[in-house]
């Protein structure tokens, strides 16, 4: 996030940032690039946030309220409509949020979308799993990032999901669609791409969120002009359309059946996670932290959009807990990847692994560019398999 009020200031805006972290512990380049900082007590409170914001700048005049975390779009456009400020409206940001809603309307638009129904209680998520069938998807409502999302085969399955999804208030069950899943990333202004991307999720996040043993590999796409990849793309063009995308950064994630169509999956008014934005910015050598910032802040957006290269994030998770011990396979990556080679962000032998079930990010993650698209995934690959962290 400290990349956004960086492209900010950047662009020439005065960046008032709002958050539940300490100031003394806020990154010092965000304190440098900050103009003014408030401390919630609680960040999801919304009524509370906006009562001290609205204190703390009164007699201030904002010109935009922005937020790239998903947890918090309906707070910015709350604040957006208390102030008159230009920008998504709290309907629009809700259609972008509740994946339930957000499937209505898109599918009003006539757009291919999962047979889906939402749930607040058991009894209610079994109903819809009898009447959509198996195999099927249970995942929260306004869930971010794979958490919490499950794919079920049958109904003795579906009895320990419920187990597992006890502590969320509201899931939508949907259909699950057979193919391969991809991201559709853009950058609006006025609700129309001036940055668009693609990206392979291999395998599918709901495969990898559930089996500790894999590395997750996304590569972007250099050559967007595939059929496959075109009819996604017009896909989300229409879905962005269908939900009243305004100025900002959009993140879809869309699947390709053996047939040929294009499904929609969910879309969210934010970046994607998980470093897709530093490898969009390889893929094209572009800032688009920047031209984000130019983008909400001025109507305008500067850069060169070609894309030159496939660029593949390979996140690694240790086997064992407790501590990195020693890492396998990495000197010889290196080697073979030559100039490829852009990101090395393995945690360090010594460092505490993380918990792989909570964030993407694991134990650190390779990433590679290359402009063969086959030799990208190759490397991809090849830093899931030769590369090898253990802990103790």
């Amino acid at each position: 996030m400290r990349q956004y009020v960086r492209g900010l200031a950047e662009v020439g805006a005065r960046v008032f940032g709002v958050g539940d972290t300490p100031p003394q512990a806020l990154p010092q380049d965000s304190q440098h690039y900050l103009s003014g900082y408030l401390q919630v007590p609680r960040i999801m409170d919304e009524d509370d946030v906006i009562t001290r914001v609205s204190a703390w700048l009164r007699g201030r005049e904002m010109d935009r309220v922005l937020t790239n975390w998903e947890p918090l779009v309906i707070l910015a456009a709350r604040l957006r409509e208390r102030w008159g400020v230009p920008g998504m409206t709290a309907d629009t940001a809700l259609g972008f949020r509740d994946k339930a809603l957000m499937k209505q309307r898109v599918e009003a638009a006539g757009l291919r979308v999962p047979r889906s129904a939402r749930a607040q209680s058991a009894s209610e998520v079994r109903a819809a799993a009898e009447e959509i069938g198996y195999p099927l998807v249970v995942k929260p409502i306004s869930g971010a990032g794979s958490a919490d999302t499950f794919r079920v085969e049958d109904a003795a399955e579906l009895e320990a999901v419920l187990g597992r999804v006890r502590h969320v208030p509201e899931v939508s069950v949907e259909e699950y669609i057979e193919g391969e899943e991809r991201t559709y990333d853009t950058i609006c202004i006025g609700g129309k791409p001036v940055y668009e991307n693609v990206a392979h999720y291999l395998p599918k996040p709901i495969e990898a969120r559930n089996k500790q043993w894999i590395s997750p590999v996304i590569i972007t796409v250099r050559d967007l002009d595939q059929p496959e990849i075109r009819r996604g793309i017009e896909l989300g063009r229409g879905v962005l359309e269908a939900l009243g995308m305004d100025d900002g950064f959009t993140h879809m994630e869309w699947f390709s059946t053996p047939s040929g169509e294009a499904v929609f999956g969910e879309v969210g008014a934010r970046p994607g996670g998980a470093c897709i934005v530093p490898q969009m910015n390889y893929t094209s050598d572009i800032d688009l932290f920047r031209e984000w910032a130019r983008a909400v802040c001025w109507g305008a957006f500067e850069a060169d959009t070609t894309r030159h290269y496939n660029c593949g994030i390979t996140f690694k998770r240790a086997q064992g807990e407790g501590r990195i011990q020693r890492i396998t396979g990495l000197d010889a990556f290196r080697q073979r990847c030559g100039r490829w080679l852009v990101e090395d962000a393995l945690l360090p032998v010594g460092a505490a692994r993380r918990d792989w079930t909570q964030t993407l990010l694991s134990d650190g993650h390779l990433m590679i560019r290359h402009p063969d698209w086959e030799e990208a995934k190759r490397l991809s690959f090849a830093a899931a398999t030769d590369v090898k962290l253990y802990a103790g």
